[in-house]
């Protein structure tokens, strides 16, 4: 494994492009799959990282499929945006979730109920895109960043390859055994249920693909991303070393709960409250009880990321955790779109503090009719001016309120929640 750390300044880019020269030097290269996460993911560095590969792989024939899970497919501005203009749109792949895939094997009924513990009983279909299947590659290289999340506790390592490079009915089931487990025993550990699937999915079955990881630990300032940590491999330990060093940099420990947070969500990257939900996610385990979460979304245009998905969130609404799981028993279109109804349950602040979205694009009949606060956004953001609001705790016309200026890149929680 290829490491390398630098908490205080960041890795410089010399640093990071002489690691990830070492990490090829000496193979004999025809085709390589790269696959760094989407638009979504701005802050991790992997951008970057991206286009230092394309670079140093000159000869190669380099193909990129970003690792979209359930979002929708990257635009061409948002493309150069990320990756910069050195890469050419014919070398970018759409990884379709719901067609394009193969079932790669499963795990077995038995292992999901020990690893589960007792929540779930079935086996789970492992499936990965048919992009990752081409025997053409000679190397796969999953780029992302390791970061709090509320499926499976830290983001990437074989996330990257199981949901977002993979299909519905494992994105489903580990999805809904994550909304079942309860987002707040999952997020910021290394160790969970979800996290047990696809640890067996690794062992079994994405070992024997040509992958390996280039695994990122970051921090953003001032729309500034700096990269503190790199470890290239296909080890655990990579993953391991990088969960370590985000649960120091990523979570935010607060003395008291927040009753007042007001979330930004920049539009360059939320365009549906399918992605501007962590603003949820990543906030409930430092809400008050009885607080309020307003969210300024300019760019949040719909609810889901595709027909369906929108289509469901706009049926069944962010309505908490015990009645979603009623209605996944009478509602077939939510039995076949358990990922839709975990992301029903992950949204819903489940009666213990407010969520008000103030939208540009999203009438208050839209936001209310999925059981959401509505704020026209001109009067929050008059109210909570994000350019003079500082991260943290702010005081506005005598109220606290505690400001966050992109919920992507952290958890906050209270002190001695872990």
């Amino acid at each position: 494994m290829i490491a390398a750390e630098n908490e205080f300044t960041g890795l410089s880019l010399e640093k990071i492009r002489e690691c990830l020269a070492q990490s090829i030097q000496g193979r004999t290269l025809k085709r390589v799959l790269l696959i760094p996460p989407d638009f979504t993911r701005m802050n991790s560095g992997a951008g970057i990282i991206t286009a230092m590969y394309y670079e140093l792989l000159e000869g190669v024939r380099v193909d990129i499929l970003p690792a979209l899970g359930t979002h929708a497919p990257m635009t061409r501005e948002q493309q150069v945006a990320f990756f910069g203009e050195g890469i050419p749109a014919e070398r970018f792949l759409v990884h379709d979730w719901r067609n394009n895939v193969s079932k790669i094997g499963e795990v077995p009924a038995a292992v999901v109920r020990v690893a589960s513990e007792g929540l779930m009983d079935e086996a789970m279909h492992v499936e990965v895109s048919n992009y990752l299947l081409d025997p053409g590659y000679d190397l796969i290289l999953s780029i992302g960043q390791v970061v709090p999340h509320e499926v499976v506790g830290m983001a990437n390592y074989t996330k990257n390859i199981v949901v977002g490079c993979g299909g519905s009915r494992f994105i489903n089931r580990s999805h809904m055994l994550g909304a079942f487990y309860g987002m707040e025993r999952i997020m910021g550990r290394c160790d969970s249920p979800v996290r047990r699937m696809f640890d067996y999915a690794e062992q079994h079955f994405i070992s024997k693909l040509p992958v390996e990881y280039a695994l990122t630990v970051t921090t953003t300032e001032n729309d500034q991303t700096s990269i503190l940590g790199l470890y290239i491999g296909k080890e655990r330990e990579g993953f391991e070393r990088a969960a370590a060093l985000s649960q120091k940099h990523n979570l935010n420990y607060l003395e008291k709960p927040m009753q007042t947070c007001v979330v930004w969500l920049d539009e360059r990257e939320f365009h549906s409250t399918w992605l501007g939900n962590k603003a949820v996610y990543r906030t409930r385990m430092a809400m008050a009880d009885g607080g309020r979460l307003i969210i300024l979304a300019p760019g949040v245009r719909m609810f889901g990321e595709d027909g369906i998905n929108d289509r469901i969130v706009r049926t069944y609404g962010y309505v908490g955790k015990r009645r979603i799981l009623e209605l996944v028993k009478t509602e077939e279109e939510l039995r076949n779109n358990q990922g839709a109804a975990a992301h029903l349950i992950h949204g819903s602040p489940d009666g213990r503090f407010s969520v008000t979205y103030a939208a540009k694009h999203l009438t208050r009949e839209e936001i209310e009719g999925v059981s959401f606060d509505y704020m026209p956004f001109d009067e929050a953001v008059k109210k909570y001016n994000p350019r003079e609001l500082k991260p943290g705790w702010n005081i506005i016309d005598g109220e606290e309120v505690y400001f966050i200026e992109n919920p992507a890149v952290g958890l906050w929680a209270l002190e001695g929640a872990f």
